[in-house]
């Protein structure tokens, strides 16, 4: 078995994916099974620093979670408030209080760390 070592480049992530898929099934606590851990920490670690990802626009995740959910704008009135105020909200008009935040994420398990972010309209303007 080769030694392990950090993902530097693209050859290196490429070799290391096509080890995970030869090892993928691995026991764990197997020599095996510890070998495939690694690889996906390291490759986890090569990926998350060359291709990060943005954090979710928190209308984005609001709406993401109603189509999940199965929940219309209607159902998010005892969240938000009125049928104006969701709308408002919805279509960016109106920005979330902590109150609506600290409802949504007790009611919808939306993490609050997602809902505290600016819109990404909010953003741009």
């Amino acid at each position: 078995m080769k030694t392990l070592k950090p993902i530097r480049t693209a050859r290196d992530h490429n070799a290391a994916l096509a080890e995970i898929e030869r090892l993928w099934g691995a026991k764990p606590g197997t020599p095996a099974g510890d070998r495939l851990d690694i690889l996906a920490t390291l490759v986890d670690a090569y990926e998350n620093e060359r291709y990060p990802m943005d954090p979710p626009d928190p209308i984005e995740a609001i709406k993401f979670r109603m189509e999940q959910q199965g929940l219309t704008r209607r159902d998010l009135e005892g969240i938000l408030g009125t049928r104006t105020r969701v709308a408002e909200v919805l279509n960016r008009r109106r920005g979330l209080s902590i109150a609506m935040i600290r409802r949504l994420h007790e009611k919808l398990g939306i993490p609050a760390e997602v809902l505290i972010l600016p819109s990404r309209r909010a953003k741009a303007a």
